[in-house]
């Protein structure tokens, strides 16, 4: 993950003490449109998504099957797009999701570097209510780093813990909306990090979306990225829709997580982008602070000894029940 970190803030109080920011996002560019249904709920506080109080509880994520999901991506070893090692993840992820509706997004991408074959993976988990909440990792490593990174942190754990929700989501009976979990191809750097050379399955599937409608049915888009660090931080993302991170942070409040999320703010680049773009309101799940000075991010460092399960339970478990709150709108 390459991902450029615009500016930072101190510690964020207001949040830490509950309150609700009014939706401060701002409009779609010219050409695009709002998701009406979705962007309304931005005057809603967090707790009015409560669900009743006998309501079934969401699931618990097995973090421990989530980190094996996450050590045996990293087996594989490097895997850039085009390699032999991105294709093995491909159908390793396709592999585990036997019984659901899976959808291959495939096409080739004209890149920094050339052309590519990319594959957004959706597995879909169909809901009672008419509309879809998106749950997104990307799985591939960058182009340029030496085959010796492996991204434990960055694609291996989210791109396991989006296996883990899928394992959860085949047996949680829900009245809610549609939940499609996302495995975004391309979303690193070909040459070096920038608007034009990053994001290609995203940027991809968010035009495929808004062509086909998808992106007006869709209530919310949680991205997950780095959050597997033992040290676990998650920043507050100035691009992500301020309403949903509010929800977000509600939900880990119910499990006492909440001193891992949002104690700084910055501005961050990642998959989400596209599809706030198009209208869709979005939330990047992201811990930026890897190891000191952030040392070990896109370094050979980046190996599953870094890694916590627990990390991967406190994002996995807030997801959730963020899900599960999201359904009551």
């Amino acid at each position: 993950m390459t991902r450029i970190v615009i500016a930072s803030s101190l510690f964020f109080a207001t949040l830490l003490l509950g309150s609700c920011k009014s939706d401060a996002s701002r409009p779609p560019t010219e050409g695009q449109t709002q998701n009406i249904p979705a962007s309304s709920m931005a005057g809603i506080k967090p707790t009015e998504f409560d669900p009743p109080a006998d309501a079934p509880k969401a699931p618990r994520i097995d973090a421990d099957r989530a980190f094996q999901f996450t050590k045996e991506i990293v087996a594989f070893g490097s895997r850039p797009i085009g390699s032999e090692n991105h294709k093995k993840v491909e159908a390793y992820i396709v592999g585990k999701l036997k019984g659901v509706t899976v959808e291959e997004d495939a096409f080739q991408a004209q890149t920094a570097a050339g052309s590519f074959p990319m594959r957004n993976i959706i597995a879909k988990f169909p809901g009672k209510k008419d509309g879809i909440i998106v749950i997104a990792s990307h799985y591939d490593t960058n182009l340029p780093l030496p085959k010796a990174f492996v991204g434990a942190n960055d694609g291996a754990c989210t791109a396991g813990v989006l296996l883990e929700f899928a394992e959860q989501l085949k047996h949680w009976n829900r009245d809610g909306y549609s939940v499609w979990l996302v495995w975004t191809d391309g979303e690193e750097a070909t040459i070096k990090w920038s608007a034009t050379d990053s994001l290609y399955g995203s940027k991809h599937l968010a035009q495929k979306w808004q062509q086909d409608g998808t992106a007006r049915k869709v209530k919310a888009f949680i991205l997950l990225d780095m959050i597997g660090d033992k040290d676990l931080d998650i920043v507050r993302d100035t691009n992500s829709t301020p309403w949903l991170l509010d929800v977000i942070y509600h939900a880990s409040e119910k499990f006492a997580y909440q001193s891992h999320f949002f104690h700084t703010e910055n501005t961050i680049e990642d998959d989400h982008l596209p599809f706030a773009k198009i209208g869709i309101p979005v939330a990047d799940i992201i811990d930026l602070d890897y190891g000191y000075d952030n040392v070990f991010h896109h370094s050979v460092e980046d190996t599953v000894d870094k890694l916590s399960p627990q990390s991967l339970r406190i994002a996995g478990d807030t997801i959730l029940e963020t899900i599960r709150m999201l359904d009551t709108r």
